[in-house]
């Protein structure tokens, strides 16, 4: 019996460079049909070729070209949309080029700024296009440029706006589309099961060196905790599987464990939702009135937090009651929370495999705010920036 192995595929700044890179061999070539680009991945260190599905002038100063994303077998929403970049050359641009907003200079000849479908950040109004995009760009436009030619590079994604409603960027203030993010070029085609074998192998490394780790869910609690200072080598990512991690880390000998996340998403744990993926069960305006209700609030406060868009927008009614009712609504009810959090974890690992390890849970916001710390999590997170204090 032959078993197929998953195929690896590109990152979607991968495509969004191979679109601009194809738009402007397209304009200085006029009409000179490409049917794939070779772009330099920079991470890794190779260079690929990619398919150009269209291309077209669009005046006599510029072009568009069109790609179709392909991630491999990897889990990614954003199999077979279309990314489109515009080239244009330029003589002179609209000043003020450096304040914030949707557009970003490279270089003195590159200049980028976001279109349809890709998102920007709600309250700074940069577009969401990150630093491997942009040494993307850099490395494979830069060659093709003669002096003192300059091109301003506009991307569309036409099916961004309805895709970023499948994602939680806006928890995180990205708005209007999806971000072209990544750190390297290579989508790793990894199944479910595959994904979490992964997070639990890397678990396994870290657990002999530590009895106590840092879980974090997501990319953003990632960046939270090591602006933090905790180390990275005690990080562990988990994904949407907090039962399954916690289980592992207790069968590999970890003592203690840090819950550091988005307070959408830890919020279920108090709940018992141990698989936090919101496909498989989300409850989480449901948990958070019935903490409400315990902690007191009245039953036209406990509507509105039940009804709710979204747990965000619940915790923002929260802190508006309190400069309102004077009441710390706030830390009495996400403190009730994140004890529940700890206990269940601990629970939740003792029912699976009968072993005591000390949880402690963090919460943040969508600006990365912290919102409470367990007081078990406190304790933790002194032990652990102590430790690095002292092999620093």
């Amino acid at each position: 019996m032959i078993i197929n192995q998953p195929c690896s595929g590109y990152t979607l700044p991968v495509f969004a460079c191979a679109a601009a890179v194809a738009a402007l061999q397209y304009l200085q070539q006029k009409n000179q049909f490409l049917q794939q680009v070779s772009i330099d991945l920079i991470d890794p260190a190779e260079t690929v070729n990619i398919p150009i599905e269209q291309i077209a002038m669009l005046t006599e100063n510029s072009a568009l070209a069109i790609t179709r994303s392909d991630p491999g077998d990897n889990l990614d929403l954003t199999r077979n949309t279309p990314i489109w970049a515009r080239v244009e050359w330029v003589n002179h641009l609209p000043l003020p080029l450096s304040s914030p907003g949707r557009r970003d200079q490279l270089s003195d000849a590159i200049f980028i700024q976001g279109g349809e479908g890709i998102g920007y950040h709600e309250k700074t109004g940069q577009t969401a296009i990150y630093r491997y995009a942009k040494l993307l760009l850099l490395a494979n436009l830069e060659k093709y440029l003669k002096p003192n030619e300059k091109i301003l590079i506009t991307f569309i994604l036409p099916e961004g706006k309805q895709l970023a409603t499948r994602t939680s960027n806006a928890a995180f203030g990205i708005v209007e589309g999806l971000s072209l993010l990544g750190t390297t070029g290579i989508s790793q085609a990894l199944t479910v099961p595959e994904q979490l074998e992964h997070y639990q192998a890397q678990l396994q490394e870290k657990a002999r060196e530590f009895d106590c780790l840092v879980f974090c869910i997501g990319e953003n609690g990632l960046d939270l905790a090591q602006k933090m200072g905790i180390p990275p080598q005690q990080i562990v990512k988990t994904a949407n599987w907090l039962g399954s991690m916690l289980v592992s880390a207790a069968l590999a000998g970890i003592q203690s464990i840090l819950l550091l996340g988005y307070h959408g998403k830890l919020i279920k744990l108090a709940g018992g939702i141990f698989h936090t993926h919101h496909h498989l069960a989300d409850g989480r305006l449901e948990i958070l009135t019935a903490y409400c209700a315990t902690a007191g609030l009245p039953t036209v406060n406990l509507q509105q937090i039940f009804n709710s868009t979204t747990a965000e927008d619940a915790l923002q009614y929260l802190r508006e009651l309190e400069v309102i009712q004077g009441e710390n609504w706030v830390n009495q009810v996400y403190g009730a929370i994140a004890t529940a959090i700890d206990h269940r974890s601990q629970a939740y690992i003792y029912t699976h495999c009968e072993k005591n390890v000390k949880v402690g849970s963090l919460m943040f916001d969508r600006k990365r705010k912290i919102i409470i710390t367990s007081k078990i999590a406190d304790t933790l997170l002194q032990q652990i920036c102590y430790s690095n204090l002292n092999h620093s």
